[in-house]
């Protein structure tokens, strides 16, 4: 068996993994994941949010086998050679907690993490509005924590957010205005 990932391509985020058997990841990742790959939030109540990401917006790449990646694909990463071909080797990302590190109020998202960068890290972050999906990106500028992305949303509302930072691990998880 060969395993397959299927990744953002702006921040190299693994989404997805699959375990294939015969040549190899297909070269079209339309072919695995339809118009778009949904990612399925719980917001309580017997509501779930799903944010979907776009077919034109990922891509898939066979890569080393990595048991890890089928449990818990947003702690990998792809690295793309300078000719923009993927790595066969999956990054570890770091890994971010705490409960203030996504932080949804009425005017926006901020996302902060734990250690600035030497470099800008790119941010791409979707959020559930009931049926819609707002998506938002930006960066976190060099040698600082945090940014925050504009968005209004109402006071007390629980949202489905997936938050994507280039170098760290992404979280999908239910986040309320405050």
């Amino acid at each position: 068996m060969a395993l397959s990932v299927v990744y953002v391509a702006d921040t190299g985020h693994v989404v997805g993994a699959l375990a294939l058997t015969g040549a190899g990841a297909p070269p079209d990742v339309a072919a695995l994941v339809g118009r778009a790959l949904p990612m399925r939030v719980l917001l309580g109540g017997g509501r779930t949010a799903t944010l979907p990401l776009k077919a034109r917006e990922l891509a898939v790449a066979a890569v080393d086998d990595e048991p890890a990646a089928l449990a818990d694909p947003l702690a990998f990463g792809v690295e793309l050679t300078p000719e923009g071909k993927p790595k066969p080797t999956l990054l570890r990302l770091a890994t971010w907690t705490g409960s203030d590190s996504i932080a949804l109020a009425t005017d926006g998202l901020t996302v902060t993490v734990q250690v600035a960068a030497a470099r800008p890290a790119k941010v791409v972050a979707l959020v559930s509005d009931d049926q819609d999906t707002r998506v938002l990106a930006g960066e976190i500028p060099a040698q600082q924590t945090q940014v925050k992305l504009p968005v209004t949303l109402e006071a007390g509302s629980a949202h489905g957010v997936l938050v994507l930072v280039a170098g760290w691990a992404g979280r999908l998880e239910k986040v309320v205005v405050t």
